[in-house]
């Protein structure tokens, strides 16, 4: 036989031991079928084909080639390695496969780690809440719906930079992403979610101010508020309302407003996203739509995305899960003494 790698050669003797069909190792690896049949039979005699069962997803080929994508290449995601494994060689794969190939192999993703400024005085508050509503159970909690806004970005809606590290290794200049300013174009958004599923979704063409947030509450959060009603079988005064304490949450208009509602207005301490169950609605949304396999064309297509993900793929289990949550990230802030949590 004439001479390849001892790489090459142990892909293929790898993708033999699948069962993978010579022909199919010739147009993956480029070796002639010949080749390939003499050395299966020189180095693997006793190899037999498999009667049944489904073959492994990746061999270990594959794994050692995903490895390779993320570590010397700097592909930065799973789904982007399984996009790739596609175009190049046909192979169908799902993008956690690939994430259990690389753990396999000792590699996990990393994500840099942002949190709000907490002063003294914010820190207090959080400690205080979590203490006043400690004793709250799950169905306590049910009862409130959670608001907020986001953007999202044209590209990289999830907004996420991730690199591949091996076990004990630390992050290396060539791993760290940099980013381009405004992100290609953004929408943003307003909406809620409660115990019926995600709220009435609102596309924010301009700078909001309290005009405009006025008539969010008045529209988009009145029919959330009638629909978490007639889901939950609660009377609309049972339920609570919860947003942040942005200057225009705040404004003599919106409070006056909120007073005249039948729902109560739930106190909330500042610089806490990490208590409000829909940040993960957010991150699931932006993740979910980073699964598309082109970017939007233009701001109309990336809204029609949003609203189709927002609406049909964020499911009423998703928002439940992430609001049963609320006991143990009061815990977690009572535990932290008012400091940053997990979450």
């Amino acid at each position: 036989m004439r001479a390849i790698s001892k790489s090459a050669e142990d892909d293929i003797l790898s993708l033999l031991s699948t069962n993978l069909s010579s022909r199919k190792i010739s147009k993956r690896t480029g070796v002639s079928r010949t080749f390939i049949d003499r050395l299966r039979n020189e180095r693997l005699p006793g190899l037999k084909v498999s009667k049944g069962g489904r073959p492994p997803a990746l061999s270990n080929a594959d794994k050692r080639l995903c490895v390779r994508k993320v570590m010397v290449e700097g592909v930065e995601s799973a789904v982007n390695v399984a996009k790739q494994l596609k175009s190049e060689l046909n192979i169908d794969i799902n993008p956690q496969t690939v994430r259990n190939a690389l753990v396999e192999a000792g590699i996990g993703a990393v994500e840099k780690v942002s949190k709000p400024l907490l002063t003294a005085k914010h820190r207090k508050a959080r400690l205080q809440f979590a203490k006043r509503y400690q004793h709250w159970t799950i169905e306590d909690w049910r009862r409130v719906i959670w608001s907020d806004e986001t953007k999202i970005n044209r590209f990289n809606s999830d907004g996420r930079a991730w690199a591949w590290v091996r076990d004990g290794n630390s992050l290396q200049p060539k791993q760290v992403k940099q980013t381009v300013k405004h992100g290609g174009g953004s929408v943003m958004v307003w909406s809620a979610i409660s115990v019926a599923g995600p709220g009435w979704l609102c596309k924010i063409d301009t700078t909001m101010d309290k005009e405009l947030y006025l008539s969010i509450l008045q529209d988009e959060l009145a029919r959330t508020i009638d629909d978490t009603a007639a889901e939950s079988g609660l009377k609309v005064n049972q339920l609570y309302f919860q947003h942040d304490n942005d200057p225009k949450h705040t404004a003599k208009v919106v409070k006056e407003y909120l007073s005249q509602q039948e729902y109560r207005v739930l106190e909330w301490p500042a610089n806490s996203p990490d208590l409000n169950p829909i940040e993960h609605m957010w991150a699931l949304l932006k993740r979910r739509l980073n699964e598309y396999d082109t970017a939007p064309k233009g701001m109309n297509e990336l809204f029609e995305r949003i609203t189709d993900t927002w609406y049909k793929k964020i499911t009423k289990e998703d928002c439940l899960k992430v609001i049963d949550s609320m006991p143990s990230k009061i815990e977690a802030v009572i535990k932290s003494k008012g400091y940053w949590t997990e979450y």
